[in-house]
Protein backbone atom coordinates (compact mmCIF):
# COMPACT_ATOMS: atom_id res chain seq x y z
CA UNK A 1 0.00 0.00 0.00
CA UNK A 2 2.48 2.60 0.78
CA UNK A 3 4.26 1.65 -2.50
CA UNK A 4 1.39 2.81 -4.19
CA UNK A 5 0.69 5.74 -2.32
CA UNK A 6 5.13 6.50 -2.67
CA UNK A 7 4.66 5.83 -6.54
CA UNK A 8 0.74 8.26 -6.55
CA UNK A 9 2.83 11.20 -4.46
CA UNK A 10 5.87 10.86 -7.00
CA UNK A 11 3.58 11.00 -10.52
CA UNK A 12 2.14 14.38 -8.59
CA UNK A 13 5.43 16.09 -7.73
CA UNK A 14 6.29 14.89 -10.69
CA UNK A 15 3.32 16.25 -12.72
CA UNK A 16 3.80 19.79 -14.46
CA UNK A 17 3.65 23.50 -12.72
CA UNK A 18 0.78 25.81 -14.15
CA UNK A 19 4.17 28.32 -14.67
CA UNK A 20 5.33 24.89 -17.32
CA UNK A 21 2.29 25.13 -18.82
CA UNK A 22 2.15 28.49 -19.36
CA UNK A 23 6.41 28.88 -20.86
CA UNK A 24 4.87 26.09 -23.42
CA UNK A 25 2.23 27.91 -24.52
CA UNK A 26 4.52 31.30 -25.29
CA UNK A 27 6.60 29.21 -26.71
CA UNK A 28 4.28 28.59 -29.35
CA UNK A 29 3.36 31.46 -29.53
CA UNK A 30 6.10 33.17 -30.02
CA UNK A 31 7.33 30.47 -32.84
CA UNK A 32 4.34 31.00 -34.77
CA UNK A 33 4.04 34.28 -34.42
CA UNK A 34 7.57 34.53 -36.19
CA UNK A 35 7.23 31.35 -39.06
CA UNK A 36 3.93 31.83 -39.58
CA UNK A 37 3.02 35.44 -38.69
CA UNK A 38 6.26 37.07 -40.00
CA UNK A 39 7.47 34.58 -43.01
CA UNK A 40 4.42 33.03 -44.56
CA UNK A 41 2.19 36.36 -44.18
CA UNK A 42 5.09 38.63 -44.83
CA UNK A 43 7.11 37.37 -47.93
CA UNK A 44 3.84 37.83 -49.96
CA UNK A 45 4.34 41.57 -49.17
CA UNK A 46 7.24 41.94 -51.28
CA UNK A 47 5.93 40.15 -54.32
CA UNK A 48 5.23 42.88 -56.43
CA UNK A 49 8.33 44.80 -55.30
CA UNK A 50 10.14 41.52 -57.42
CA UNK A 51 7.73 42.07 -60.36
CA UNK A 52 8.54 45.16 -60.87
CA UNK A 53 12.21 45.22 -60.53
CA UNK A 54 13.08 41.72 -62.25
CA UNK A 55 10.17 41.87 -64.76
CA UNK A 56 9.06 38.77 -62.86
CA UNK A 57 5.43 37.10 -63.85
CA UNK A 58 2.79 36.46 -61.19
CA UNK A 59 3.01 32.94 -61.44
CA UNK A 60 7.06 32.94 -60.95
CA UNK A 61 6.33 35.17 -57.98
CA UNK A 62 4.19 32.44 -56.17
CA UNK A 63 5.83 29.57 -57.66
CA UNK A 64 8.86 29.74 -55.36
CA UNK A 65 6.19 28.95 -52.31
CA UNK A 66 4.79 26.48 -54.56
CA UNK A 67 7.51 24.45 -55.85
CA UNK A 68 9.66 24.58 -52.25
CA UNK A 69 6.00 23.24 -50.53
CA UNK A 70 5.73 20.73 -53.25
CA UNK A 71 9.48 19.17 -52.68
CA UNK A 72 9.53 19.74 -49.20
CA UNK A 73 6.25 18.53 -48.04
CA UNK A 74 6.62 15.12 -49.16
CA UNK A 75 9.94 14.26 -48.41
CA UNK A 76 9.87 15.71 -44.94
CA UNK A 77 6.81 16.31 -43.92
CA UNK A 78 5.86 12.21 -42.55
CA UNK A 79 9.44 12.61 -41.60
CA UNK A 80 9.10 15.29 -39.56
CA UNK A 81 5.69 14.21 -37.57
CA UNK A 82 7.51 11.15 -36.93
CA UNK A 83 10.73 12.82 -35.07
CA UNK A 84 8.27 14.94 -32.98
CA UNK A 85 6.63 11.70 -31.79
CA UNK A 86 9.66 9.73 -31.23
CA UNK A 87 11.80 12.38 -29.44
CA UNK A 88 9.44 15.66 -29.15
CA UNK A 89 8.90 19.05 -30.95
CA UNK A 90 11.38 21.24 -29.23
CA UNK A 91 14.77 20.61 -30.99
CA UNK A 92 12.72 20.58 -34.39
CA UNK A 93 11.31 23.90 -33.20
CA UNK A 94 15.13 25.26 -32.94
CA UNK A 95 16.07 24.33 -36.18
CA UNK A 96 13.38 25.37 -38.22
CA UNK A 97 13.11 28.67 -36.50
CA UNK A 98 16.97 29.54 -37.82
CA UNK A 99 16.21 27.79 -40.90
CA UNK A 100 13.18 30.08 -41.78
CA UNK A 101 14.59 33.44 -40.39
CA UNK A 102 17.91 32.57 -42.37
CA UNK A 103 15.59 32.00 -45.62
CA UNK A 104 14.46 35.57 -45.63
CA UNK A 105 17.93 37.16 -45.04
CA UNK A 106 18.79 34.84 -47.97
CA UNK A 107 15.96 35.92 -49.72
CA UNK A 108 16.79 39.60 -49.24
CA UNK A 109 20.23 38.77 -51.64
CA UNK A 110 18.39 37.29 -54.40
CA UNK A 111 19.25 38.39 -58.11
CA UNK A 112 17.85 35.57 -60.13
CA UNK A 113 15.16 33.32 -60.02
CA UNK A 114 17.00 30.18 -59.08
CA UNK A 115 18.35 32.13 -56.10
CA UNK A 116 14.74 32.89 -55.16
CA UNK A 117 13.76 29.51 -55.45
CA UNK A 118 16.62 27.97 -53.54
CA UNK A 119 16.07 30.26 -50.40
CA UNK A 120 12.63 29.55 -50.78
CA UNK A 121 13.53 26.21 -50.07
CA UNK A 122 15.12 26.58 -46.57
CA UNK A 123 11.43 28.74 -46.22
CA UNK A 124 9.27 25.76 -46.66
CA UNK A 125 11.89 23.35 -44.30
CA UNK A 126 11.61 25.91 -41.20
CA UNK A 127 8.33 26.04 -41.87
CA UNK A 128 7.88 22.03 -41.54
CA UNK A 129 10.26 22.17 -39.14
CA UNK A 130 9.29 24.65 -36.68
CA UNK A 131 5.88 25.85 -37.78
CA UNK A 132 2.29 24.53 -36.84
CA UNK A 133 3.29 20.70 -36.88
CA UNK A 134 5.77 20.21 -34.02
CA UNK A 135 3.51 23.23 -32.25
CA UNK A 136 0.29 21.46 -32.23
CA UNK A 137 1.66 18.23 -30.44
CA UNK A 138 3.55 20.67 -28.32
CA UNK A 139 0.38 21.80 -27.14
CA UNK A 140 -1.69 18.52 -27.73
CA UNK A 141 0.67 17.10 -25.14
CA UNK A 142 1.23 19.65 -22.49
CA UNK A 143 -2.90 20.53 -22.30
CA UNK A 144 -5.94 18.43 -22.17
CA UNK A 145 -9.44 19.84 -20.73
CA UNK A 146 -8.31 23.25 -22.14
CA UNK A 147 -6.69 22.32 -25.27
CA UNK A 148 -8.66 24.70 -27.23
CA UNK A 149 -8.09 27.18 -25.67
CA UNK A 150 -4.00 26.87 -25.31
CA UNK A 151 -4.08 26.12 -29.26
CA UNK A 152 -6.43 29.65 -29.56
CA UNK A 153 -3.85 31.58 -27.72
CA UNK A 154 -0.01 30.25 -28.96
CA UNK A 155 -2.31 30.91 -32.57
CA UNK A 156 -2.66 34.56 -31.69
CA UNK A 157 1.56 34.23 -32.17
CA UNK A 158 0.04 34.08 -36.33
CA UNK A 159 -2.96 36.63 -36.10
CA UNK A 160 -0.39 39.45 -34.46
CA UNK A 161 2.64 38.29 -36.29
CA UNK A 162 0.75 38.98 -39.54
CA UNK A 163 -1.01 41.79 -38.42
CA UNK A 164 2.13 43.74 -37.34
CA UNK A 165 4.09 42.57 -40.38
CA UNK A 166 2.64 44.71 -43.27
CA UNK A 167 2.61 47.98 -40.94
CA UNK A 168 6.22 46.55 -40.35
CA UNK A 169 7.62 45.97 -43.51
CA UNK A 170 5.51 48.94 -45.01
CA UNK A 171 8.14 51.04 -42.83
CA UNK A 172 11.46 49.18 -42.95
CA UNK A 173 11.02 49.35 -46.78
CA UNK A 174 10.66 53.13 -46.79
CA UNK A 175 13.90 53.28 -44.49
CA UNK A 176 15.90 50.87 -46.08
CA UNK A 177 14.44 49.41 -49.60
CA UNK A 178 12.60 45.90 -49.98
CA UNK A 179 16.12 44.05 -49.46
CA UNK A 180 16.92 45.40 -46.08
CA UNK A 181 13.92 45.40 -45.47
CA UNK A 182 13.68 41.73 -45.47
CA UNK A 183 16.92 41.04 -43.92
CA UNK A 184 15.88 42.41 -40.94
CA UNK A 185 12.43 41.01 -40.71
CA UNK A 186 14.83 37.67 -40.79
CA UNK A 187 16.74 38.32 -37.99
CA UNK A 188 13.70 39.89 -35.75
CA UNK A 189 12.25 36.03 -36.68
CA UNK A 190 15.59 34.63 -34.55
CA UNK A 191 15.93 36.71 -32.10
CA UNK A 192 12.21 36.55 -30.93
CA UNK A 193 11.42 33.09 -30.63
CA UNK A 194 14.53 31.01 -30.53
CA UNK A 195 15.43 31.86 -27.35
CA UNK A 196 11.85 30.35 -25.60
CA UNK A 197 12.71 27.52 -27.61
CA UNK A 198 16.06 26.76 -26.20
CA UNK A 199 15.19 26.93 -22.89
CA UNK A 200 12.12 25.54 -22.94
CA UNK A 201 11.87 21.56 -21.03
CA UNK A 202 10.34 18.79 -22.87
CA UNK A 203 6.81 17.81 -21.47
CA UNK A 204 6.98 14.57 -19.95
CA UNK A 205 4.66 13.20 -22.59
CA UNK A 206 7.23 13.89 -25.25
CA UNK A 207 11.03 13.38 -26.02
CA UNK A 208 11.80 11.34 -22.56
CA UNK A 209 14.16 8.73 -22.97
CA UNK A 210 11.60 6.05 -21.61
CA UNK A 211 9.37 6.99 -25.11
CA UNK A 212 12.55 6.61 -27.19
CA UNK A 213 12.43 3.14 -26.46
CA UNK A 214 8.82 2.37 -26.30
CA UNK A 215 6.82 1.05 -29.51
CA UNK A 216 5.10 4.06 -30.66
CA UNK A 217 0.93 3.73 -30.91
CA UNK A 218 -0.37 1.94 -33.97
CA UNK A 219 -1.15 4.47 -36.86
CA UNK A 220 -2.62 1.71 -39.28
CA UNK A 221 -6.63 2.15 -37.05
CA UNK A 222 -6.50 5.76 -38.04
CA UNK A 223 -5.55 5.51 -41.75
CA UNK A 224 -8.03 2.68 -42.57
CA UNK A 225 -10.67 5.08 -41.25
CA UNK A 226 -12.20 6.83 -43.83
CA UNK A 227 -12.66 10.13 -41.18
CA UNK A 228 -8.78 10.29 -41.35
CA UNK A 229 -9.37 11.16 -45.20
CA UNK A 230 -12.78 13.65 -45.44
CA UNK A 231 -10.89 15.34 -43.07
CA UNK A 232 -7.21 15.58 -44.71
CA UNK A 233 -9.39 16.46 -48.33
CA UNK A 234 -11.59 19.11 -46.60
CA UNK A 235 -8.38 20.75 -44.78
CA UNK A 236 -6.69 20.55 -48.21
CA UNK A 237 -9.38 22.48 -49.82
CA UNK A 238 -9.84 24.98 -47.34
CA UNK A 239 -5.93 25.39 -46.84
CA UNK A 240 -6.45 26.06 -50.36
CA UNK A 241 -8.71 28.70 -51.27
CA UNK A 242 -6.77 30.49 -47.64
CA UNK A 243 -3.44 29.71 -49.00
CA UNK A 244 -4.91 31.20 -52.22
CA UNK A 245 -6.39 34.27 -51.39
CA UNK A 246 -3.54 35.19 -49.34
CA UNK A 247 -0.45 34.65 -51.84
CA UNK A 248 -2.26 36.81 -54.40
CA UNK A 249 -3.76 39.69 -52.54
CA UNK A 250 -0.93 42.02 -52.88
CA UNK A 251 -0.34 41.61 -56.11
CA UNK A 252 -3.70 41.96 -56.85
CA UNK A 253 -4.83 45.38 -54.69
CA UNK A 254 -1.32 46.78 -55.90
CA UNK A 255 -1.14 46.28 -59.65
CA UNK A 256 -4.16 45.35 -60.64
CA UNK A 257 -5.84 48.00 -58.70
CA UNK A 258 -3.72 50.36 -58.57
CA UNK A 259 -3.94 51.03 -54.15
CA UNK A 260 -0.93 52.84 -52.36
CA UNK A 261 1.63 50.48 -50.47
CA UNK A 262 0.45 52.42 -47.39
CA UNK A 263 -3.03 51.62 -47.92
CA UNK A 264 -2.47 48.09 -48.69
CA UNK A 265 -0.59 47.55 -45.73
CA UNK A 266 -3.81 48.37 -43.85
CA UNK A 267 -5.83 46.41 -45.34
CA UNK A 268 -3.77 43.47 -45.05
CA UNK A 269 -3.06 44.20 -41.19
CA UNK A 270 -6.82 44.03 -40.65
CA UNK A 271 -7.19 41.00 -42.34
CA UNK A 272 -4.79 39.72 -39.86
CA UNK A 273 -6.15 41.39 -36.68
CA UNK A 274 -9.77 40.04 -37.08
CA UNK A 275 -7.41 37.19 -37.74
CA UNK A 276 -7.15 37.21 -33.67
CA UNK A 277 -10.54 37.06 -32.64
CA UNK A 278 -11.37 34.32 -35.04
CA UNK A 279 -8.80 32.49 -33.26
CA UNK A 280 -10.00 33.43 -29.53
CA UNK A 281 -13.43 32.62 -30.63
CA UNK A 282 -13.13 29.21 -32.85
CA UNK A 283 -10.67 28.04 -29.69
CA UNK A 284 -13.50 28.97 -27.64
CA UNK A 285 -16.46 27.76 -29.54
CA UNK A 286 -14.03 24.76 -29.90
CA UNK A 287 -14.49 23.58 -26.37
CA UNK A 288 -17.78 24.09 -26.13
CA UNK A 289 -19.29 22.61 -29.42
CA UNK A 290 -18.89 19.89 -32.06
CA UNK A 291 -15.33 20.47 -33.86
CA UNK A 292 -16.84 19.62 -36.64
CA UNK A 293 -19.34 21.88 -37.00
CA UNK A 294 -16.83 24.62 -35.71
CA UNK A 295 -14.93 23.70 -38.83
CA UNK A 296 -18.06 24.05 -41.31
CA UNK A 297 -18.24 27.18 -39.95
CA UNK A 298 -15.13 28.46 -40.61
CA UNK A 299 -14.70 27.23 -43.98
CA UNK A 300 -17.72 29.06 -45.03
CA UNK A 301 -16.80 31.81 -43.38
CA UNK A 302 -13.83 31.78 -45.85
CA UNK A 303 -16.31 30.94 -48.88
CA UNK A 304 -18.28 34.20 -48.19
CA UNK A 305 -15.06 36.57 -48.09
CA UNK A 306 -13.68 35.48 -51.30
CA UNK A 307 -16.89 37.20 -53.15
CA UNK A 308 -16.24 40.67 -51.96
CA UNK A 309 -12.54 40.90 -53.88
CA UNK A 310 -15.01 41.22 -57.07
CA UNK A 311 -16.10 44.66 -55.50
CA UNK A 312 -12.56 45.56 -54.26
CA UNK A 313 -12.92 49.39 -56.23
CA UNK A 314 -15.55 49.75 -53.32
CA UNK A 315 -13.88 50.48 -49.87
CA UNK A 316 -16.68 49.16 -47.99
CA UNK A 317 -16.42 45.57 -49.63
CA UNK A 318 -12.61 45.30 -48.89
CA UNK A 319 -13.14 46.43 -45.31
CA UNK A 320 -15.66 44.22 -45.27
CA UNK A 321 -13.40 41.22 -47.04
CA UNK A 322 -11.33 41.76 -44.46
CA UNK A 323 -13.46 41.16 -41.30
CA UNK A 324 -14.60 38.09 -42.41
CA UNK A 325 -11.86 36.96 -44.22
CA UNK A 326 -9.67 37.22 -40.57
CA UNK A 327 -11.92 35.73 -38.65
CA UNK A 328 -11.99 32.68 -41.16
CA UNK A 329 -8.46 32.77 -41.73
CA UNK A 330 -8.37 32.69 -37.48
CA UNK A 331 -9.91 29.74 -37.19
CA UNK A 332 -8.33 27.85 -40.22
CA UNK A 333 -4.99 26.33 -39.09
CA UNK A 334 -6.33 26.29 -35.29
CA UNK A 335 -9.05 23.63 -35.74
CA UNK A 336 -7.31 20.64 -37.54
CA UNK A 337 -5.16 19.40 -35.09
CA UNK A 338 -8.12 19.85 -32.43
CA UNK A 339 -10.06 17.66 -34.10
CA UNK A 340 -7.58 15.69 -35.54
CA UNK A 341 -6.63 15.00 -31.39
CA UNK A 342 -10.29 14.20 -31.21
CA UNK A 343 -10.61 11.64 -33.61
CA UNK A 344 -7.56 9.72 -32.90
CA UNK A 345 -5.60 10.86 -29.88
CA UNK A 346 -2.68 12.63 -29.32
CA UNK A 347 -0.25 9.44 -29.35
CA UNK A 348 -0.29 9.47 -33.06
CA UNK A 349 -0.86 13.23 -33.35
CA UNK A 350 2.51 13.82 -34.85
CA UNK A 351 2.54 11.28 -37.83
CA UNK A 352 -0.92 12.34 -38.57
CA UNK A 353 -0.25 15.81 -38.69
CA UNK A 354 2.68 15.49 -40.61
CA UNK A 355 0.29 13.44 -43.19
CA UNK A 356 -2.37 16.20 -42.99
CA UNK A 357 0.45 19.08 -43.30
CA UNK A 358 2.00 17.56 -46.29
CA UNK A 359 -1.44 17.64 -47.90
CA UNK A 360 -2.56 21.01 -47.12
CA UNK A 361 1.33 22.32 -48.31
CA UNK A 362 -0.03 20.82 -51.76
CA UNK A 363 -3.03 22.74 -51.71
CA UNK A 364 -1.07 25.56 -50.11
CA UNK A 365 1.35 25.54 -52.75
CA UNK A 366 -0.43 25.04 -55.84
CA UNK A 367 -3.08 27.12 -55.33
CA UNK A 368 -1.63 30.22 -55.11
CA UNK A 369 0.66 29.56 -58.44
CA UNK A 370 -2.72 27.92 -60.36
CA UNK A 371 -4.53 31.46 -59.50
CA UNK A 372 -1.96 33.49 -60.84
CA UNK A 373 -1.72 31.74 -63.56
CA UNK A 374 -5.43 31.89 -64.51
CA UNK A 375 -4.62 35.76 -63.78
CA UNK A 376 -1.95 35.78 -66.24
CA UNK A 377 -3.47 34.15 -68.49
CA UNK A 378 -6.96 35.97 -68.80
CA UNK A 379 -5.92 39.11 -67.72
CA UNK A 380 -8.62 38.81 -64.46
CA UNK A 381 -8.38 37.08 -61.66
CA UNK A 382 -12.31 36.33 -61.70
CA UNK A 383 -11.56 32.97 -62.64
CA UNK A 384 -8.97 32.29 -59.87
CA UNK A 385 -11.36 33.80 -57.01
CA UNK A 386 -14.55 31.39 -58.29
CA UNK A 387 -11.90 28.84 -57.87
CA UNK A 388 -11.17 29.83 -54.58
CA UNK A 389 -14.68 29.90 -53.32
CA UNK A 390 -15.38 26.22 -54.58
CA UNK A 391 -12.29 25.25 -52.41
CA UNK A 392 -13.83 26.16 -49.81
CA UNK A 393 -17.18 24.77 -50.11
CA UNK A 394 -15.94 21.72 -51.21
CA UNK A 395 -13.68 21.59 -47.96
CA UNK A 396 -16.98 22.59 -45.66
CA UNK A 397 -18.81 19.58 -47.54
CA UNK A 398 -15.99 17.07 -46.93
CA UNK A 399 -16.23 17.95 -43.13
CA UNK A 400 -19.71 17.51 -42.52
CA UNK A 401 -19.15 14.19 -42.98
CA UNK A 402 -16.99 13.30 -40.31
CA UNK A 403 -18.14 11.47 -37.43
CA UNK A 404 -18.15 12.99 -33.56
CA UNK A 405 -16.49 9.87 -31.84
CA UNK A 406 -13.03 8.58 -31.36
CA UNK A 407 -11.85 6.02 -34.05
CA UNK A 408 -10.00 3.29 -31.95
CA UNK A 409 -6.87 5.10 -30.60
CA UNK A 410 -5.91 5.49 -27.00
CA UNK A 411 -5.67 9.10 -25.91
CA UNK A 412 -3.07 9.76 -22.81
CA UNK A 413 -2.72 13.08 -22.88
CA UNK A 414 -0.58 15.06 -20.09
CA UNK A 415 -2.83 16.71 -17.61
CA UNK A 416 -3.65 20.49 -17.47
CA UNK A 417 -3.34 22.50 -14.76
Amino acid sequence: MRTILDRTQGMKSAAPSRSAHIQAACTSFLALFSIVGIALYGLPFFYDFMVRDFGWTRAQVTSGNALSKLLVGPLFGFVAGYAVDRFGPRRMMMVGIVMAGGALIGLSTVSALWMFYFFYLFNALGYVCGGPLPNQVLLSHWFDKSRGKAMGFAYLGIGIGGALVPLLAYRLEGAFGWRGALAALGVLMILVALPMAWFLKETPAAGSAKQATAPLAPLRPALRSPAFYLLAFGSMCSIGAVGGTNQNLKLYLSLDQGYAQAEIARIISLVLTFSIAGRLLMGWLADHLPKKHVMVLIYLIVAAAIPLLFHASSPWAVMSFAVLFGLGLGGEYLIIPLIAAELFGVRVLGRLMGIVITADGVAEAVSPMLVAYLRDQTGSYAAGFIVLIGLALLGAGAVGFLPRAIIGVTNHPTPSP
